[in-house]
C-alpha cells in the first residue's frame, strides 16, 4: 500500500487539535479540578501546571497504548494487509465523517460507536476514585492514564486511522501525535476556561471544525485514492 494512504503524523495532530473543543466536554472538567486540592501560595502555577502534565501525559500515553493493541489484533488477523486495508480505512473515514458532524451539531450517531467502549470503561472508572483528591504528580499520572480508557468518538475516529499504520509503533505514535494536538486546549482549561467555553458553544467554530473532520473523513475513504 502506497505511503500516502497512512495518516501522517502532522495530520493526526490536526485532528486533536480541530477536536480539542470535543474534549473539553469528556476531560475538561477533571482536567480543571487538578488544582483544587492544591494550596494557594508560592510555587502554585508551577505545581499547577506539573499536574496538569501528569495527567494529560498519562492520558495521552494511554491512547498508544491502545492504539498499540488495536494494531496487533488487526495485523495479527490478516493474512494479507491489502485484504484488511481497505476495510479498516472505509471504517476510519466512516468514523471520522460521523465525529464531523457531531462536532457540527447536526447529527450525534458518534454517540452510538462510543458505547462500545463502555464496558471496558465500567470496570475501570471505579479505579480512579482511588486517586482523587489528587495531590501528588504520580496519582494525576495515573488518574490520567485511566482516563484515556473513556469512550470518547473522536479518539475512537482518529484510532481507525492509526490501525491503517505498517507497524504497531507507527500506531503507538500516530495516536501520541494526535493526543499531542488536544494537548493546548487541555492545558490552559484552567487558565482560560471562559474563553474556551465561548469558542466551543460558538456554532460557526463548531461547523468549520466538523467539516474539517469530514473532509479527512472523505479523504480517508478507499474511494478518494482511486485516480
Amino acid at each position: 500500500m502506497p505511503d500516502a494512504l497512512y495518516l501522517s503524523y502532522p495530520s493526526a495532530f490536526l485532528i486533536g487539535l480541530l477536536g480539542s473543543t470535543h474534549c473539553l466536554g469528556m476531560c475538561g472538567g477533571i482536567s480543571a479540578s487538578l488544582s483544587m486540592a492544591l494550596p494557594v501560595g508560592r510555587g502554585f502555577r508551577w505545581r499547577q501546571a506539573l499536574m496538569l502534565l501528569a495527567f494529560n501525559g498519562g492520558r495521552i500515553g494511554s491512547y498508544a497504548v491502545i492504539a498499540a493493541l488495536v494494531a496487533l489484533v488487526s495485523t495479527g488477523a490478516a493474512q494479507q494487509w491489502a485484504q484488511l486495508a481497505p476495510l479498516l480505512r472505509t471504517l476510519a473515514g466512516v468514523l471520522l465523517i460521523l465525529m464531523g458532524l457531531s462536532m457540527a451539531q447536526w447529527w450525534q450517531g458518534i454517540r452510538y460507536v462510543e458505547k462500545v467502549g463502555a464496558p471496558i470503561w465500567k470496570q475501570l472508572s471505579p479505579l480512579t476514585k482511588r486517586f482523587i483528591p489528587v495531590h501528588r504528580p504520580t496519582q494525576a499520572l495515573a488518574l490520567g492514564a485511566l482516563w484515556g480508557w473513556l469512550p470518547c468518538g473522536l479518539v475512537y475516529s482518529t484510532l481507525g486511522w492509526a490501525a491503517l499504520q505498517p507497524s504497531v509503533g507507527q500506531a503507538a505514535t500516530t495516536m501520541l501525535f494526535f493526543g499531542l494536538g488536544t494537548l493546548p486546549s487541555m492545558l490552559i482549561t484552567g487558565l482560560a476556561a471562559n474563553s474556551l467555553k465561548r469558542l466551543q458553544k460558538n456554532r460557526y467554530f463548531r461547523q468549520l471544525t466538523g467539516v474539517l473532520l469530514m473532509a479527512f473523513g472523505v479523504w480517508t475513504l478507499p474511494l478518494s485514492s482511486i485516480s
